[in-house]
């Protein structure tokens, strides 16, 4: 408990032993810096430490498709930075903001829990605030951006209703916002926006969301078969008329065709991506298959007992998909009132 409590600061203390996690950037010296989380536990206290490196890469080093840096030219609107938790959206944010502060003059405000990867002013000056210590919440920092000559603000989470409304906000009246959310495509990621909101303000949401989107940067991370180690894989979105038609229609299914049709404006479907790693030999057929989409296109490579290990997962995951979609429907459904007859 001692050594966990000097760590972190007094106040952050205070706030883990509140709410009984906490998460925030730990660092020893300019060399060494931790991604660090507390927790209780039944028996104790525990903690995680990720080191973060001290060295931002560049779009190149990452290996992500260097059509991202055409987002830096942006003098507005909406680009999205997506997927799970652990594939890498901080590192390829960190890389975007790096490839604009060395080469554009702007004011960038970053708004993060924690702050990872720090940036020192080179062409742009780059303030960084971290939630709740240099900022209540997001959706506080992201209205404080606006009244600060920003040019450009990373929203390092739009978990909330309140964040995203202010996101697409903040993108229509000139500034450009780069987010994050945790989905694994672009298809998805349109959908999560749109269904953040009710149902009655839904057809704004996607009215303004297609005035405002410039791009989707979605990011897996395939573990390797060539050699040890992980490699990230992209599936990229850049929109143009077609995009903003289908994001205001809500026809998201369409949004595939979209992206393998532009391919030669830089867009990239996520099983292509992949496909092209398993015919490099980079990932294996199984690794591939559990990452795909369209998992058909993957199932004829894998073994006898890779089918059967991926049809078990495949049941499992279906599971919880019905399992999810029956909870929402309950908290959906009306609650009956006297004798009167619900759907």
């Amino acid at each position: 408990t001692r050594m966990l409590s000097e760590v972190c600061s007094k106040h952050k203390w205070e706030i883990f032993q509140k709410h009984g996690d906490l998460d925030f950037a730990y660092q020893m010296d300019e060399q060494s810096r931790f991604r660090t989380n507390y927790f209780k536990q039944s028996d104790g206290y525990g903690a995680a430490f990720r080191l973060i490196p001290t060295k931002i890469s560049s779009v190149e080093e990452l290996g992500v498709p260097v059509v991202i840096k055409e987002f830096a030219y942006l003098r507005g609107g909406l680009v999205l930075v997506t997927g799970p938790t652990g594939s890498g959206k901080t590192t390829t944010q960190a890389a975007l903001i790096d490839f604009i502060n060395q080469n554009f003059s702007k004011h960038v405000v970053t708004i993060e829990e924690p702050i990872e990867f720090v940036h020192e002013n080179k062409r742009s000056i780059v303030t960084q605030r971290e939630v709740p210590t240099d900022s209540i919440s997001f959706p506080a920092g992201l209205k404080a951006a606006l009244r600060q000559d920003t040019d450009i603000v990373l929203i390092g989470e739009m978990r909330d209703l309140e964040t995203i409304s202010l996101a697409l906000t903040a993108a229509e009246t000139g500034l450009l916002v780069i987010g994050t959310l945790h989905t694994n495509n672009a298809r998805k990621t349109v959908d999560r926006m749109i269904d953040a909101f009710p149902a009655d303000r839904q057809a704004q949401a996607r009215a303004m969301l297609a005035n405002s989107l410039r791009g989707v940067v979605a990011q897996l991370l395939l573990k390797r078969a060539d050699r040890p180690g992980r490699i990230a894989v992209n599936e990229i979105l850049i929109a143009n008329a077609a995009v903003a038609a289908i994001v205001r229609e809500g026809a998201t299914h369409k949004l595939q065709d979209v992206i393998v049709s532009g391919r030669a404006q830089g867009m990239q479907f996520m099983d292509d991506a992949i496909w092209e790693l398993l015919d490099k030999g980079i990932v294996s057929a199984y690794e591939a298959f559990m990452k795909a989409i369209d998992k058909n296109r993957f199932k004829p490579f894998l073994s006898p007992e890779e089918e059967a290990l991926a049809d078990a997962a495949g049941s499992v995951r279906e599971r919880r998909k019905r399992n999810a979609r029956q909870f929402c429907q309950s908290r959906r459904r009306p609650r009956p009132c006297g004798n009167a007859l619900t759907a």
